[in-house]
């Protein structure tokens, strides 16, 4: 009973228990399986349906012709290390030691168990704002810390200051900060970014920043790391990957960057869960982060076009559509079609139009799901045709 228990805890909303209490799918399952058992398009989970660029394809097919074949350094392969560390120069500024301040892990979600894993003691609180991955419950828990958050309220999906700064205690030994924000692909601004690392100080906490989708940013947003901000780069944990910007999600290669005292703490505990992982694709990454700025800028321009694609066949369909400024996803309200609860809207989905989201409130604790209850998330990281295609389905649908 304990462990159902904590997975109660750590990610109810996304996990569906059986009738007899014990731990059944998540609701990404079962949407994925109603998806291929219904023929309806699949835009509930965020994993593109195409391929990344080829110089980055034949990277990786090279390094295994080339015999790269088996365990990699613990911390990851120097070649990818030292392009991780010039991509934090390139684009933001950032020195890092790649040798001693830069850890390759099995994705971002690795990097983020082993963080927390490494940094968390039983009762310490760690913070992150709601909805939220639905990674970061579980670890917590995992990790017998305890799970404080603060909501981020519409419009806009922002944060309210007041509710911010009560939140973060003495008691607070993490501040996860995902920016750019899955699910509502909301991005932090300037004020929020600077009270973050005002209160990690003042409480002695340390920041710890999803960064996934930092090459996703559209118009006029754009992604500025926590670490790049005055006094916040002695205390903070940067986390990235290459599966959302070079649409290689399978590979999961992931990093992060931290002052060295603290990624040995962190390498302690990653050493125990994969050791190591992706030999013959870290270099490939690496060959994708060094790719010009054209190939970002392209990126970003193709994510947007697909954006307003499919926020427009939303609308046109009758959604009340929040517009992200970053991420694969679009939310939508279904209380427009008479459905207050967006998990039965989007289980009768597939029959209705033939498309596939999730519920917001898969991402949140059963306290505030409330506040999220209709909105439903729909991921646009698919090909064009695809998204016509769910844009022209949706349209058959009245509001």
């Amino acid at each position: 009973m304990a462990v159902q228990g904590s997975w109660r805890r750590a990610a109810h909303g996304a996990l569906l228990l059986g009738a007899d209490g014990q731990a059944g799918t998540t609701i990404f399952a079962e949407m994925t399986a109603l998806a291929a058992q219904t023929g309806a398009i699949n835009l509930g989970q965020g994993y593109p349906d195409y391929d990344g660029p080829e110089e980055v394809l034949e990277s990786a097919r090279a390094a295994i012709s080339a015999g790269l074949n088996q365990y990699p350094p613990g911390i990851g392969m120097p070649v990818l290390r030292q392009a991780i560390a010039e991509h934090q120069k390139r684009f933001y500024g950032i020195e890092v030691d790649a040798d001693r301040e830069v850890l390759v892990t099995a994705g971002a979600t690795e990097a983020l168990a082993a963080t927390i894993l490494a940094l968390v003691d039983e009762g310490d609180e760690v913070l992150t704002f709601e909805p939220f991955y639905d990674a970061y419950g579980a670890v917590i828990e995992l990790a017998r810390g305890v799970h404080r958050t603060v909501p981020l309220r519409q419009p806009g999906f922002r944060p309210d200051l007041d509710e911010l700064r009560a939140a973060v205690t003495d008691k607070t030994r993490l501040i996860l900060v995902n920016d750019p924000h899955n699910p509502t692909g909301t991005t932090l601004d300037l004020e929020t970014r600077t009270l973050l690392v005002e209160l990690a100080h003042e409480h002695d906490a340390i920041l710890v920043t999803d960064e996934v989708y930092e090459h996703l940013v559209y118009g006029d947003a754009q992604h500025v790391p926590l670490a790049t901000l005055p006094g916040a780069r002695e205390r903070t944990v940067t986390i990235s990957s290459g599966g959302k910007t070079f649409s290689t999600t399978g590979w999961k290669v992931g990093w992060l960057s931290a002052p060295a005292d603290i990624v040995r703490a962190i390498v302690a505990v990653k050493q125990f869960l994969t050791f190591v992982n992706g030999a013959p694709f870290q270099p490939a990454i690496a060959t994708g982060l060094r790719l010009p700025d054209s190939f970002f800028t392209a990126l970003r321009s193709e994510m947007q076009a697909k954006r307003d694609l499919l926020a427009s066949g939303l609308g046109a369909a009758g959604f009340d559509v929040s517009l992200p400024a970053a991420g694969y996803f679009v939310v939508a309200d279904a209380a427009p079609f008479g459905f207050a609860d967006a998990r039965d809207f989007c289980r009768r989905l597939p029959e209705l139009a033939g498309v596939v989201g999730v519920p917001i409130s898969a991402f949140c604790h059963e306290e505030l799901a409330g506040q999220y209850r209709s909105l439903v998330r729909f991921a646009f990281c698919k090909r064009l045709d695809v998204l016509e295609l769910a844009a022209a389905r949706l349209a058959g649908l009245q509001a």
